[in-house]
């Protein structure tokens, strides 16, 4: 009986782990996003720029954690490990459940995003499996030779890293972001039907005889003159809603600073826009690839504009190349500009608001025969 309990907690144990890590593989830069948002919190901002590091190493030991509990290969080693790590990831789920500051805790990445109270009860459950794994460690064997466990691991560590690595460099195999293809980006930027907004109750604060009184507005005093001095007013959330929209912040001011949103994704036929974080040097080897893709465009009278978080940048960019009396460039919020562009920069085949395809800045040469097949557009489409 008890052999069965304990082979049954190692298969769920196991299971459990490797399908979070090959979740999160699928977009390790979301998990990197998610720890950078804890060292926000933590104020430890210096510890950003390691996070992806973390995240790369944190998904492969998941993923090869889950592996070695299914074949109990040295289960007395990672026993320990497990129990460390489950642990740690209690400590966050639990603080984020008590202080608030960060809704989700990116377990099961985009593609299945639990909620800080959702991810902490299932920690809590896994913590007490391993604990009891932890406990009959040494009764654990693997029926596997050592060389058999040996080539299974080494399969799966080649495995973990070549799955992150096509994500980072072409996007994600698995797209769980709003800006997903065939998604129309003005839809997601609206609340989902039937939302529950939040709610909250106004408060006032006064001052009277030296003290400090608040209400609510339905407790006002009747007896409410110039002996109350007003201090402020504020809204206390009671309920927190689910009315917050998939896409938010995703707003292309021009240069002039004014917000060209509507008039850009609601233009009529096609467009393509280069997203752009910051235009890194170490990446650039695609810029001639974009400059046919420039000069195919242009010759179907198809409008390509720039969106990045770093507008400097951009126009350096668009200098080099020869490109900043042709292409406007806009300015959009660093969040939104990362969670479109998954890899830096990422190019969007949008029909009005619609997104029919995206490329990352690795297979731009695949976006030449799409953009080959559109038909030349009306010189009174706007550009």
């Amino acid at each position: 009986m008890k052999k069965t309990f304990l082979n049954t907690a190692r298969l769920l144990v196991g299971i459990l782990f490797i399908f979070s890590g090959l979740i999160k593989a699928n977009d390790p830069l979301g998990l990197s996003y998610k720890m950078q948002e804890f060292f926000e919190v933590w104020n430890m901002p210096a510890l950003d720029a390691y996070t992806l590091g973390f995240s790369i190493v944190m998904i492969v030991f998941e993923i090869l954690a889950g592996v070695a509990v299914i074949i109990g290969w040295r289960m007395r080693l990672f026993a320990w490990l497990l129990l460390l790590l489950i642990i740690f990831f209690s400590f966050l789920t639990g603080y984020a459940v008590i202080s608030g500051k960060v809704r989700e805790c990116g377990c099961f990445g985009n593609c299945i995003p639990l909620q800080a109270m959702g991810s902490f009860i299932k920690d809590l459950i896994l913590l007490l499996l391993i604990t009891i794994l932890f406990i009959y460690r040494n009764e654990i064997k693997s029926r596997l030779s050592s060389r058999s466990s040996l080539f299974i691991l080494a399969l799966t560590l080649v495995f973990s890293f070549v799955v992150q690595w096509y994500a980072l460099r072409y996007l994600p195999m698995v797209d769980c972001l709003p800006f997903k293809k065939n998604a129309n980006i003005f839809e997601k930027m609206k609340p989902s039907p039937g939302a529950i907004p939040d709610s909250s109750v106004i408060h006032f604060v006064y001052e009277k005889n030296h003290k400090t009184i608040e209400y609510t507005a339905d407790q006002l005093p009747a007896d409410l003159d110039s002996s109350y001095t007003f201090i402020k007013r504020y809204d206390k959330l009671i309920r927190k809603g689910n009315a917050e929209p998939e896409i938010k912040d995703f707003s292309l001011i021009s240069s002039s600073g004014s917000d060209s949103t509507v008039q850009i994704l609601g233009r009529p036929g096609y467009q393509l826009m280069l997203i752009s974080g910051s235009f890194p040097q170490s990446s650039q080897t695609w810029d001639k690839t974009f400059l046919l893709l420039y000069t195919l465009a242009k010759s179907k009278n198809i409008p390509v504009v720039l969106v990045t978080s770093n507008r400097t940048a951009g126009e350096n960019w668009l200098n080099k190349n020869a490109l900043s009396n042709d292409i406007p460039v806009f300015g959009c919020d660093a969040t939104a500009v990362k969670t479109a562009a998954r890899t830096d920069p990422t190019l969007y085949l949008l029909k009005k608001a619609s997104i029919l395809d995206k490329w990352s800045y690795a297979n731009l040469d695949m976006a030449i025969p799409s953009i080959a097949e559109l038909p030349v557009q009306s010189l009174e489409t706007p550009n």
